[in-house]
């Protein structure tokens, strides 16, 4: 009798101590949970206060189109598809043996220009002295020639005197042998004073001959000497435009030095077309759309290849119009990238578009028929890379990757990069 009650004792006991343990073990279990939920809660709260984040976003880049700058037959290629170079790495390269040619007759015509400047420099003080020495020369001769004149002037006067004194003399002396021609006759005088009459006659004759001789040279010389005052001041008056002489031989100076330029610029432009027959990397990318070929001929502008670049890369994510409130340039971000795993870069704002996607689009939409349904617009928001060159030094973010950026929006912002207050 006593075991069986002490059995019932026990009995009882196990099952209170059996429904004391559920209860605590729920009201734990509720503990937990509203902890999580709070602490989810805050997360939430947290995030949605402190951060913007999308997952419409993608890496962009530039895609270079790689054409050469000159025409040419392709003598080599260096590059395979989805190959990576670096900048400066040949990509391919052109027939130089035309442009080569161009260069040295651009070297010919510069030695050229410039023999034909050095030349035109010399003749520059050779003109200033002889203009000068002509001009002095000059003067002189009209000086000259007028003094000419003068005396020629003189001597016709003085002509002229003689031809009145030999035609004074010739009258007396005609005169006399007239009236001694009766009175030899009448042998009133000696054969001998006739003689000596008729000679001193025909001498007046003579000299009156001479002297209108002598009047007709000073004449003759007045004109000559006025022709030559005319000629010495016509070659003074040519004298007096040596300063235009010197002036025009300073401005073929000035023409021939611009030749020199000329020349220079054609010989510069012939070298540069030379280097231009090497087609190389402007930046470091991949190769892709390669359609040249080996001894193709190419045009000026003609597409070679495509250019990928993998360092001036940015991500360019739309956000909803409702989380741009707090957004400001410089913010930091975090950013995830899909392709590995969610690995994670650091960026900052840099810019915030203009306008929305939908506006930029095609066919932007018309909503003036009434028929408006409103629905949140996004905003594409550019984000740099901040530290790409030390996370990213084996290039393995490609334009068109998706990134899932975080923005923090009330932390703090990027001040070591520039641009950044």
């Amino acid at each position: 009798m006593a075991e069986t009650t002490t059995t019932a004792v026990r009995r009882e006991t196990d099952e209170s101590t059996e429904t004391v343990q559920p209860q605590s073990r729920r009201r734990g279990i509720i503990i937990i949970v509203v902890v999580l939920l709070v602490v989810v809660g805050a997360g939430l709260w947290w995030r949605s206060t402190f951060s913007e984040d999308t997952d419409d976003a993608q890496v962009n880049g530039h895609l270079i189109q790689i054409s050469p700058r000159i025409a040419g037959q392709v003598l080599k290629v260096d590059v395979e598809e989805n190959q990576v170079v670096n900048a400066g790495d040949e990509i391919a390269q052109l027939d130089p043996r035309d442009y080569q040619v161009a260069v040295e007759n651009a070297e010919a015509a510069l030695a050229s220009a410039q023999a034909a400047a050095a030349a035109a420099q010399v003749n520059v003080p050779i003109t200033t002295i002889n203009t000068g020495s002509n001009l002095s020369s000059a003067a002189s001769d009209v000086s000259g020639a007028r003094a000419s004149v003068e005396q020629a002037q003189q001597q016709l006067q003085s002509a002229q005197a003689r031809v009145a004194q030999a035609d004074a003399n010739n009258i007396k002396a005609q005169a006399d042998l007239a009236r001694y021609r009766p009175l030899v006759e009448k042998d009133v005088i000696s054969k001998q004073q006739f003689d000596a009459a008729v000679a001193a006659a025909d001498a007046a004759k003579a000299a009156l001959n001479d002297a209108r001789a002598a009047q007709q040279g000073a004449a003759d010389g007045i004109r000559v000497a006025a022709d030559r005052e005319k000629q010495a001041a016509a070659l003074y008056k040519y004298a007096q435009t040596g300063p235009q002489q010197v002036a025009a031989q300073n401005a073929h100076a000035r023409q021939a030095e611009a030749q020199v330029k000329q020349a220079q610029a054609q010989l510069d432009q012939a070298r540069l077309n030379l280097s231009y027959t090497k087609i190389v990397a402007p930046v470091a990318g991949i190769v892709t759309r390669k359609s040249v070929e080996l001894n193709q001929n190419v045009s000026v502008g003609q597409n070679l290849l495509t250019l990928v670049s993998l360092e001036d890369i940015w991500v360019t994510a739309n956000f909803k119009e409702t989380q741009l409130e707090h957004m400001t340039p410089c913010q930091a971000v975090t950013l995830k990238v899909d392709a590995y795993g969610g690995r994670k870069f650091s960026g900052r704002v840099t810019q915030i578009g203009g306008a929305t996607g939908s506006m930029l689009s095609l066919f932007p939409p018309e909503n003036a028929t009434g028929n408006y349904v409103k629905v949140v617009q996004r905003i594409p928001v550019r984000i740099d890379f901040t530290n790409l060159a030390q996370e990213d030094g084996d290039y393995v973010l490609r334009p068109g990757l998706s990134v899932t950026p975080e923005i923090s929006v009330k932390g703090d912002k990027v001040h070591n990069v520039p641009g950044c207050p």
